[in-house]
C-alpha cells in the first residue's frame, strides 16, 4: 500500500467528517505530511475546538468502515468554478494556482468531492490506522497577509501498532522538549519582540561557546583555517551567486545610501570573496576555509519551533577549494570526521543519503552527473551504505546528507557535503596548475552539525539537559554543609576556576539536602560537598550526578580528572566509579 496515497486519502476522509460536523465549512488544501496529514479549514462564524476532535475522528472511523471507493473524474476549469462556487478557497485555487489549466481532476467518496490531482487508495477502508491529532493556526497559501485558517492535523500509519509506537515516541518527546529543558536550566528564552531569534542566557551561552570551541579544535586538527565574513553584503553578490534567483523568498533585504543589500542567508559567497583575494597555486590546494557563520533566513511564524527552526542561526560552515582529483579524498576525510563527531555525542545510528539535482537548479547536466558520481564513488570506496534522494540536492550541486537517529528513534538531518562546480564558474575562481595554466577549482561546501542552535536543541532532547562534563555549562556546584565552611568553599571555587573547571558556589542558608536537590535539578555533573571533615583535612568529597560518591580526594585530583575527561570529550562522569 502506498503510504503517500493512504495519508492523502485520510485527509479527504477527515474533510468529509468535518463537513458533516460543520456543513458550511470552507476547505483550502489537505496534503499528506511525514506522519499523517492535515486540512486547512475555515468555519464561517465559528471555529473547530479541541472538543470536536473526537467527534471528527469518530466520523472518520464510520466513513472508513463504509469502504467507499475513491472515484476520479475530470471537468473543465470553468465547470469546476461553477461546481465549487460555494467553496471560496477552491475558487481562489482555480482562479490562481490552476488558472492555466484547461481541465482539472476531482476525487469523490461517499458524496464528498474535492479538487485534487491524487493519487488515492481504492476505497476509504484502506486509509490505515489514524487519529485526529491537534489544531493549529495557518493562513491561505501560508502567507500571514492572507486570511487566517485552522489547520487540523491527523496521524496516519499502515498499522495500529505503528500508530501507537509513534504516539508513545511523541509523548516521550514532549517530556524531553528542549524548550522546557532550556527554560528549567536557564539556558535561553524567546520573546515576542524577536520571533524566531534566540536569547542566550549566561549558562546557555557558555554551552554554545563550548560547542563552538570543540568544533574549532576539530577543524584546526584537520587543517582548516577560520575566517569571518560580513553579515550584510551587496545584492549584486547574491545575483551573481544565484541565491537571489533561487532563495530570495527566504532572504532579508535592506538599503544604505540608495544601494540595495541583503543579510546573508548562507556563508559561501563571503568565503569565495576571501579566496579571490589571493593568487593560488596547486600547492595551496586543498584550501580549507571554515566559518562560524551567522546567517538569517526568513521563515513564516507558523513554522518557527524553538531552536529547531529559527530566523537566525550559526552554521559550522566549511568551504574546501580543491583540484578535481582531490575531491574524492576530501569527501572521504569528511565522512570520517562526521562519524567521529557523531560518536562523541552518542549518535551511532547514522543513515547516509546522496541527494541529486532538484527541479530549480543551475549548471549543465554533465557537471551534475560527474559531481553526483564523485559523491557516490567516495562513499562506495569507504564501504559506506547510502540511499538516493532524487531531486533533493542544493540548487548549485548534489550533496551527501548524514541523518542520525536519537534515543526515541527520531531521525535528524545534520551534516552535509556538497560538490559545487557552478560557483567557481560564476565567480571565475582559478588556481595555477602544475603546467602553469589557470584551472578552475572545485568547491566543496560542508557542515558537520549544520545549525549549531538546532543541534543543541536535538542534543538537549537526547540527554534531557544532562550534558557530559566537558560540555556542561556548570561542571561543579560547591556546597557548604554549614556557614562555617563558606570561606573554605570560596578557596575551592578559586582553585577550580584556576584549573579551568566551570564551577558555581552555593553558600546560601539552605539545608544541604536542598542544595544537593537544586544542583541535581540543574543537571550539574559534580556536587562538591564541604563539611567539617573536608575543611579540616583540606580535601573535598564529590557526589556525582548519577548518585555515586567519591569521598575525600584532593582538589588537584578533582581538577586533573575533570580536565582529562573534558580533553578526551568523554561522556563518563568518573573514570573508575566507586563500588
Amino acid at each position: 500500500m502506498d503510504l503517500h496515497a493512504m495519508r492523502h486519502s485520510a485527509a479527504h476522509v477527515m474533510a468529509q467528517a468535518i463537513r458533516e460536523l460543520y456543513p458550511n465549512a470552507q476547505f483550502a488544501f489537505g496534503p499528506e505530511t511525514e506522519t499523517g496529514f492535515y486540512y486547512d479549514v475555515k468555519i464561517p462564524g465559528g471555529a473547530i475546538g479541541n472538543e470536536d476532535l473526537p467527534k471528527i475522528e469518530k466520523g472518520m472511523q464510520r466513513i472508513a468502515k463504509g469502504r467507499h471507493p475513491f472515484v476520479r473524474s475530470e471537468m473543465s476549469r470553468d465547470e469546476a468554478l461553477k461546481y465549487f462556487g460555494s467553496q471560496e478557497f477552491k475558487v481562489k485555487a482555480l482562479e490562481g494556482l490552476l488558472a492555466g489549466e484547461k481541465t482539472v481532476s476531482l476525487y469523490e467518496q461517499n458524496g464528498f468531492t474535492d479538487l485534487c490531482k491524487g493519487p488515492h487508495v481504492e476505497h476509504t477502508g484502506q486509509i490505515g490506522a489514524f487519529s485526529v491529532d491537534r489544531i493549529a493556526g495557518s493562513y491561505w497559501l501560508g502567507d500571514s497577509k492572507n486570511e487566517p485558517l485552522q489547520r487540523v492535523y491527523g496521524l496516519c500509519f499502515p498499522t495500529m501498532d505503528e500508530l501507537k509506537e509513534y504516539k508513545t515516541m511523541m509523548e516521550e518527546a514532549r517530556k524531553r522538549d528542549h524548550r522546557e529543558v532550556g527554560k528549567k536550566l536557564d539556558l535561553f528564552s524567546f520573546h515576542e519582540e524577536g520571533p524566531g531569534f534566540v536569547f542566550w542566557h549566561p549558562k546557555g551561552l557558555t554551552l554554545f561557546n563550548t560547542l563552538i570551541s570543540f568544533i574549532r579544535d576539530e577543524n584546526d586538527s584537520r587543517g582548516s583555517r577560520e575566517i569571518k565574513t560580513p553579515e550584510i553584503l551587496s545584492v549584486d553578490l547574491w545575483h551573481r551567486s544565484g541565491h537571489y534567483d533561487n532563495f530570495r523568498e527566504h532572504m532579508y533585504f535592506t538599503s544604505a545610501e540608495e544601494k540595495p543589500y541583503a543579510v546573508k542567508p548562507m556563508n559561501c559567497p563571503g568565503s569565495i570573496l576571501v579566496y579571490k583575494e589571493g593568487l593560488h597555486s596547486f600547492r595551496d590546494l586543498p584550501l580549507r576555509l571554515m566559518e562560524m557563520g551567522h546567517v538569517h533566513r526568513f521563515e513564516l511564524s507558523g513554522v518557527l519551533h524553538g531552536l529547531f527552526r529559527l530566523r537566525a542561526f550559526t552554521q559550522d560552515d566549511g568551504h574546501i577549494y580543491c583540484a578535481p582529483e582531490q575531491v574524492e579524498g576530501e569527501i572521504s576525510s569528511f565522512v570520517d570526521y562526521v562519524f567521529h563527531v557523531y560518536k562523541i555525542f552518542g549518535f551511532e545510528d547514522v543513515t547516509v543519503f546522496v541527494s541529486t539535482r532538484p527541479e530549480h537548479s543551475m549548471g549543465a547536466d554533465e557537471v551534475w552527473e560527474s559531481s553526483t558520481n564523485a559523491l557516490k564513488s567516495a562513499l562506495e570506496k569507504k564501504g559506506v551504505a547510502y540511499k538516493v534522494k532524487e531531486g533533493e540536492g542544493a540548487f548549485y550541486g548534489p550533496k551527501i546528507e548524514f541523518n542520525v537517529k536519537d534515543c526515541i528513534k527520531r531521525n535528524w538531518q545534520l551534516g552535509t557535503i556538497q560538490v559545487d562546480f557552478s560557483m567557481p564558474e560564476r565567480f571565475e575562481l582559478d588556481y595555477v596548475h602544475t603546467d602553469g595554466s589557470r584551472r578552475r577549482p572545485v568547491l566543496l561546501h560542508r557542515a558537520v552539525l549544520g545549525s549549531l542552535e538546532r543541534f543543541l536543541g536535538i542534543y538537549m532532547e537526547q540527554v534531557v539537559g544532562a550534558f557530559p562534563p566537558w560540555l556542561a555549562p556548570v561542571q561543579a556546584a560547591i556546597l557548604s554543609v554549614t556557614d562555617n565552611q563558606n570561606e573554605y568553599a570560596k578557596e575551592i571555587l578559586a582553585a577550580l576556576k584556576a584549573g579551568g573547571v566551570r564551577a558555581e558556589l552555593d553558600v546560601s542558608g539552605e539545608r544541604l539536602n536542598k542544595k544537593i536537590r537544586n544542583a541535581q535539578l540543574a543537571k550539574t555533573p559534580y556536587m562538591i560537598i564541604l563539611g567539617e571533615k573536608e575543611a579540616a583535612a583540606r580535601n573535598i568529597s564529590v557526589r556525582l550526578r548519577s548518585g555515586e560518591n567519591v569521598n575525600e580526594i584532593s582538589t588537584e585530583t578533582f581538577v586533573r580528572t575533570v580536565g582529562d575527561l573534558s580533553a578526551s570529550r568523554s561522556n563518563v562522569l568518573w573514570p573508575v566509579l566507586p563500588s
